[in-house]
């Protein structure tokens, strides 16, 4: 740190240095017409005899990444937005006194912008020689040092910028990311869906069962929830007739962080009026498999270690079978509770006593010891009613929920399940929900009467999914946290870097 500080010093020294030249350190009157990528794609092929003949300037602008002084020559590489490219700075090609401003004035880390034509050097590298350069950003910390960059994952996440600035495969994992979102919209656009936005401050928390974000609203005097779901003001417009709606959406959950957990994070979620689970199952697997097409180019990718592949059909697997057949529960033990107490006791599994839901249990016990092993994409269905309090019941089996939940990579990705459009089981629902305060604090306080009064004007038949775009993204670009493919994750505070 104490080096930095005397890099800075320096730096700081010649900024005032350029300003009493006369020169202005940010000036905004400079417009790049090219780009490094597209120059080395063109021209890249060419020989230099070729070379010689185009007799074109270009005009780039971009970050120096890299300087090396070689007597009247300076070679530099510059970073812009797709790629890097070098430069050659030469006396002769430019004249003395800015030859030596370039050497003495400009740093790496400058971002500035350059003038010249292409030549090939002896290694057949496509170079920019230099006619005209100008200052356009001087950079007063030093960059990490080039062999060893940006290692420490914390300072990465706290310091995204120089992630960026160092890291061209964070870059890259970011420009997917965007791609991975727009093919997803681009999809359910194509499909008839229409794109909506909905509050992100609701007066009631709702629509997924978490502890919410609270703040507080001075001209209405009265607390708000930042939206842990979205879920039930689409299905407000569904009552209100837009029958297919998707939204890109933001939520926020007041929960612990970890490796897949992020308290503020990105859904899409979607519904479909007159379609049942069992149609979004195919939706689901159309959209992937599409999805893997276009950013991989075949239908399989990696991802840690695991060769995950979306060719459909996908597996499914009935959840209750589940705990028997993989994790091992005896058949007589699932339905008594001492006995389930005991099993999961002795695989170093705590379960809350106080809740008096079996099905909260069986769930829990499903995430411990099922969860991190469906590797391959698996529709876990048959869902207790229980912990599905917005889902439609099975008609064969009541106790049961029309619903699926997707994992892949022993994550889940998505949950979709028949909605529930009855008004009275509705309620029914919500008010033995709303008992359960005591044992479970992520119900939510109260029952939201507004929504319940929109279902009495009939919401028509409908199915619902909600799929976690940032563990997609941790899929498609083989990221093992999802702090790597947020751009700003969310850490403790730490005053002093």
């Amino acid at each position: 740190m104490q080096e930095d500080s005397q890099v800075i010093k320096v730096r700081r020294e010649k900024l005032k240095k350029i300003e009493e030249m006369g020169v202005n350190p940010y000036p905004n009157d400079f417009k790049p017409l090219d780009r490094a990528k597209y120059i080395k794609e063109k021209y890249g092929p060419l020989t230099s005899e070729e070379l010689e003949k185009v007799k074109v300037e270009f005009s780039l602008a971009g970050r120096l990444m890299a300087k090396r002084e070689m007597g009247k020559l300076i070679f530099a590489h510059l970073q812009d937005a797709t790629d890097k490219i070098q430069l050659l700075v030469a006396k002769g090609e430019v004249d003395a006194e800015n030859f030596k401003f370039f050497k003495k004035m400009i740093d790496i880390g400058d971002i500035i912008g350059v003038k010249g034509r292409i030549i090939k050097t002896k290694t057949g590298e496509i170079t920019i020689l230099v006619k005209e350069f100008k200052l356009l950003t001087k950079s007063l910390r030093p960059l990490p040092e080039k062999y060893h960059g940006l290692r420490d994952t914390e300072l990465r996440y706290r310091m995204r910028y120089l992630d960026l600035i160092m890291n061209e495969r964070v870059r890259e994992l970011f420009r997917t990311r965007t791609r991975i979102v727009q093919y997803i919209r681009n999809y359910f656009i194509s499909e008839g869906f229409l794109e909506v936005e909905t509050p992100m401050m609701h007066p009631i928390a709702g629509g997924a069962t978490a502890r919410p974000f609270i703040t507080y609203h001075n001209a209405l005097e009265m607390n708000l929830y930042l939206r842990i779901a979205p879920e039930l003001y689409l299905k407000r417009l569904i009552v209100g007739g837009f029958e297919r709606v998707f939204e890109i959406n933001r939520n926020f959950r007041n929960e612990g962080v970890s490796t897949r957990h992020n308290p503020e994070f990105t859904m899409l979620e979607f519904y479909e009026a007159y379609a049942t689970y069992e149609d979004l199952i195919k939706r689901t697997e159309e959209l992937f498999y599409g999805l893997c097409m276009e950013i991989k180019g075949k239908p399989t990718l990696e991802y840690q270690g695991h060769t995950i592949d979306f060719t459909p059909p996908w597996k499914r697997i009935d959840f209750m079978k589940s705990l028997i057949e993989i994790a091992g529960v005896p058949e007589e033990v699932l339905y008594d509770r001492e006995k389930l107490f005991n099993f999961a006791r002795e695989k170093g599994i705590e379960l809350n006593q106080k809740d008096p839901r079996i099905g909260k249990w069986w769930t829990k016990l499903f995430e411990e010891l099922i969860e991190p092993k469906l590797i391959q994409p698996t529709f876990v269905v048959g869902f207790p009613i229980e912990v599905s309090p917005l889902a439609r019941r099975n008609e064969a089996n009541p106790e049961i929920a029309d619903r699926f939940e997707l994992y892949i990579a022993g994550k889940e990705v998505a949950n979709a399940f028949s909605e529930l459009n009855d008004p009275r089981d509705q309620r029914q629902r919500f008010e033995e929900q709303i008992k359960l305060r005591e044992v479970d604090d992520e119900i939510p306080p109260e029952i939201d009467e507004d929504f319940l009064r929109a279902l009495e004007y009939g919401m028509p038949p409908c199915a619902g999914e909600g799929i976690g775009i940032d563990r997609v993204v941790m899929l498609f670009t083989d990221s093992p946290s999802i702090r790597e493919v947020i751009l700003f994750p969310h850490l403790r505070r730490k005053e002093d870097l």
